[in-house]
């Protein structure tokens, strides 16, 4: 199924409100059965029950997790979202136990979509900002 620009804005829309709602499966189900996600957090996922299972995570770690899109950036089949996203870090990431830190960064999503459900997914955005934002990296203040 071939998705104009409307239905892809439409579609992305959707995405938003399910991120708000925290819905691992929803979400998982707009990917492909055999899609693929990029991503600084979880590294490479394929298939879609692996999809889920790192929203699902992604939601345990950071239970407030808040992202909002900015508008989409269209180009046929592929879509680049900018994004924000403010979460408090409780549960165990990257080996750290929950801080209850704030993180606060921005990203885009960017996304190749097939038959109307996201084939690949790359998201981009400074992963170093968050690692000192949990307290999981340390750095020496400068001269």
């Amino acid at each position: 199924m071939a998705m104009n620009d409307s239905d892809l804005r439409q579609f992305l829309v959707a995405r938003q409100a399910k991120y708000r709602s925290h819905d691992a499966k929803a979400l998982a189900a707009d990917h492909m059965l055999e899609g693929s996600v990029h991503s600084p957090i979880f590294a490479t996922i394929v298939g879609r029950p692996a999809i889920e299972h790192a929203y699902a995570a992604l939601f345990q770690i950071f239970p407030d997790w808040l992202v909002t899109f900015e508008e989409a950036i269209l180009d046929g089949t592929r879509a680049a979202h900018p994004c924000h996203v403010t979460a408090t870090h409780r549960g165990e990431f990257m080996g750290l136990p929950g801080t209850g830190r704030q993180v606060d960064f921005r990203g885009v999503l960017l996304y190749t979509l097939e038959d109307g459900l996201i084939a690949q997914e790359w998201r981009l955005y400074d992963f170093t900002s968050i690692l000192l934002q949990t307290g999981v990296l340390r750095v020496k203040p400068g001269i």
